[in-house]
């Protein structure tokens, strides 16, 4: 209802009285009144107020009460107002009113206004029929303006009242309203009021109506009028500092929005958002994606265009699309396959490793035959600085192929092989994805360097992560935990490079096929140092051709006194020394050419790290045996001596393994069993202490490969013989005296031609091995095979 429908209401409300002139309300309002309950504040008297009940007895009730010449009815507030009507719920102080006009009336209920009059209390309430009726006494109000203290009550009303109106001018509608239908004069009527315009809650108001005193009325009103003006300043407060917060965000708003209208206009940039979108999508044009990466990337871009660059999940969709679209989905380096121009190339690149070369040229003609090299993971096996790596990126050239290089050594966290969920802050793909987007084309040459040294810690094992990686029956579908769609690795040729094979976990290296790298022998070097190493050394130290030489016995000297590893990377940082201390010569005067001699040597890289080998030739009990550690081959001299004893014994020295005390108490036991076969008293051991010792017992040693030599030692000490001269051996014994295989034929051989070794004696399954090594390296060698330790007996104390 407006407010000029309640002020024609109150005139005609009005007119009717001052016709019928002064009526007593005692003599208009019924003693006996039905009574509408009400929720959640009470009404108070002299008040204009719209109402509307739903229950079907009141709506009876409400028409039933226009039919009477009174129209009087009740108002009452219930105690509370979440239990339903009833006599025992409802406060004994209401409002008798008069409906004024029933507004609307339908099935849904009636909409009237009830004119209020005056306060009533409950003397009984029954409940008829569902409907509250009440017997009820009067309490009307007097005239008390001409009391001083009232009026000054009034005043601080008044003036409270004009306070709230300028704070919240809502309230100047009510007070003009009230100013049309009363005097101010009236403490009561005012009173009743300015309680009507608080926020306070009903059971407070209630207090207030049921307060008969006007003098304590209009108190109480007082206080909550206060309450009700500090609540408004609160809010007021409370609403200017939020407006303000908006206006300057508004104004900013505005300013970014019109700014990037204005750039827009002149053409100097668009809109973030669509600049990303317009840029994955010109990714998208130029990949092919499988059908379910297809599907998550429009998915994702059609949330990315939704949401708000401010929002959190904004980055982590933006992210996730560059990923996605980034990624070589498709693209492919085309392959060459031309064998002589591979060769070409490991031979420039690579000195030696002829079987390497062969290998690889092999496997580049079944992709020639083949059409492609998929389901090929080859791992390079080899002592460091022997050119695993260098291999690697030759293969990639030999190809056309991009190359990539990452080391997996110390790797303890399976999510850097397969990535992070997105969920988690800061996630990334995993190593494998990166490579990829790096490359640049799916199927590049992706190197794992020391594969052998990857971990394991609580965070996950990267080495089984790797399984599904490194497997051609799976990588096809790789499924990266940041990515979540499959991506294709089945074209990638994989290369792992690892100095042994010992710690890779047995299901990873059968997914991968061997290849060897043995060390390299002095010849090689010195050849690898003449065409790589020195002309590399010079330009990188800013010399020119000829301003250093080094003399071949010099380099043969350097080699064999600074550099006897397996591989070339000693070699190199040597010869770097020299040319550091050659360019140090130049820059301060020098002008005439320097020519390194074995003798200058020691000037320029101090005394040899090496001794020459030596080997103990003509003592009884002194065997030289053949050994391979990660580093190559190497001699290793086995010591046997017996001290007269009451009884027997058996001691072994030198840090050794399990796997060689096994060997050495097996020889103890074979040579024991055969002692009249090998000339010895039959209680010799009874009567000897025996002590077998291999030297450099700093050095840990294991491995099986040193039972013959052991029980030639033990042999050797036993008839005081020594065994002949230049001589080495290597193989494993059984109690039954069969020689087992050994590995290493290669660096073994090596390690013997380095030590000026020329008798050898392998295992007889060896033979193989020894057939397939490059004709240099058999040159000069007396070799034998053994089936049994009777064969190593024969060679090891023939007369010659």
């Amino acid at each position: 209802m407006s407010q000029k429908d309640i002020e024609v209401l109150e005139a005609e409300t009005d007119d009717n009285t001052e016709s019928s002139g002064l009526v007593l309300a005692s003599e208009v309002l019924p003693a006996g009144l039905p009574i509408i309950p009400l929720r959640p504040r009470p009404a108070f008297p002299n008040m204009l107020i719209p109402m509307a009940v739903q229950d079907p007895q009141q709506v009876q009730a409400v028409k039933r009460t226009m039919e009477t010449p009174a129209r009087a009815i009740g108002l009452a507030l219930v105690k509370d107002p979440e239990k339903p009507d009833g006599p025992d719920n409802l406060h004994s102080v209401g409002v008798a009113g008069k409906i004024v006009k029933i507004m609307q009336a339908d099935e849904d209920g009636v909409q009237f206004l009830v004119n209020t009059l005056d306060r009533f209390s409950i003397r009984e309430l029954d409940d008829n029929s569902g409907v509250l009726f009440a017997n009820v006494a009067y309490q009307y109000g007097t005239e008390l303006s001409v009391n001083p203290e009232l009026k000054a009550y009034s005043m601080a009303v008044i003036s409270t009242l004009k306070e709230l109106v300028q704070i919240n001018p809502l309230y100047s509608e009510e007070i003009k309203l009230f100013l049309g239908r009363s005097s101010l004069d009236d403490p009561g009527r005012l009173s009743d009021f300015a309680a009507s315009l608080t926020s306070a809650d009903g059971q407070e108001l209630q207090q207030v109506l049921e307060t008969f005193d006007v003098r304590k009325r209009i108190d109480m009103v007082l206080n909550l009028l206060k309450k009700e003006l500090e609540v408004s300043r609160l809010q007021t407060k409370i609403t200017k500092q939020i407006e303000e917060k908006i206006s300057q965000q508004q104004r900013e708003f505005f300013l970014r929005e019109q700014l990037k209208a204005i750039k827009k206009e002149l053409g100097l940039e668009k809109e973030g958002k669509t600049t990303e979108v317009e840029k994955f999508e010109e990714r998208l044009k130029q990949l092919k994606l499988n059908p379910e990466a297809q599907r998550a990337v429009t998915d994702e871009l059609e949330k990315f265009k939704l949401l708000e660059p401010a929002s959190a999940e904004y980055h982590v969709t933006r992210n996730y699309l560059d990923w996605l679209t980034i990624l070589p989905w498709g693209k492919y380096s085309k392959d060459s396959y031309n064998i002589d121009k591979a060769r070409r190339i490991l031979d420039r690149d690579h000195h030696g490793l002829n079987d390497v070369k062969d290998r690889i040229t092999e496997f580049i003609a079944v992709g020639k035959m083949k059409g492609d090299i998929s389901g090929s993971i080859l791992c390079l096996v080899g002592p460091p600085g022997v050119g695993k790596t260098s291999i690697g990126k030759s293969i990639a050239d030999a190809l056309g192929r991009t190359f990539y290089r990452f080391s997996l050594g110390g790797m303890r966290d399976e999510a850097e092989i397969k990535g992070h969920r997105r969920t988690y802050i800061g996630a990334m793909p995993g190593k494998f994805v990166q490579a990829m987007k790096s490359a640049g084309s799916s199927n590049p040459v992706l190197m794992l360097d020391e594969i052998d040294k990857i971990g394991a810690s609580f965070q996950g094992d990267p080495a089984s992560a790797l399984l599904e990686v490194l497997d051609p029956e799976q990588n096809g579908s790789f499924r990266d935990h940041y990515l979540d769609v499959p991506f294709d690795l089945s074209n990638v040729l994989f290369i792992a490079t690892a100095n042994q094979l010992d710690t890779i976990p047995a299901p990873l290296l059968d997914r991968m096929e061997v290849i060897r790298l043995s060390g390299y022998v002095l010849e090689e070097k010195m050849e690898i140092a003449k065409r790589y190493l020195i002309p590399k050394a010079l330009k990188n130290h800013g010399l020119k051709n000829g301003q250093v030489t080094i003399r071949k016995e010099a380099l043969a000297a350097l080699i064999d006194g600074w550099a006897r590893e397996a591989g070339v990377r000693t070699l190199e940082n040597r010869i770097k020394k020299l040319m550091r201390q050659a360019a140090r010569e130049f820059a301060t005067g020098r002008s005439e050419p320097i020519v390194v001699t074995g003798k200058d040597l020691p000037v320029y890289l101090g005394q040899p790290v090496f001794s020459t080998e030596e080997i103990f030739e003509g003592v009884p009990g002194v065997v030289t045996g053949l050994a391979w550690t990660s580093m190559g081959g190497a001699t290793l001299p086995i010591e046997a001596t017996a001290m007269a004893s009451k009884s027997k014994g058996f001691r072994q020295t030198g840090q050794l393994g399990n796997v060689m005390i096994e060997s050495s108490e097996i020889a103890y036991s074979f040579v024991m069993a055969h002692l009249k076969e090998y000339g010895a008293a039959e209680d010799y051991f009874d009567t000897h202490f025996v002590h077998l010792h291999v030297p450099a017992g700093a050095t840990p040693k294991d491995g099986p490969s040193a039972g013959v030599t052991m029980a030639t030692a033990l042999i050797s000490m036993m008839q005081g013989r020594p065994v002949r001269k230049k001589l080495g051996m290597t193989g494993e014994l059984t109690l039954t005296g069969r020689v087992l295989p050994i590995g290493g034929v290669k660096e073994k051989t090596i390690a013997a031609r380095r030590a000026g070794l020329k008798v050898l004696i392998f295992p007889d399954a060896n033979k193989k091995d020894f057939a397939e090594l490059p004709d240099y390296l058999k040159e000069g060698l007396e070799v034998h095979f053994a089936r049994e330790y009777k064969d190593v007996y024969k060679v090891a104390f023939a007369s010659k």
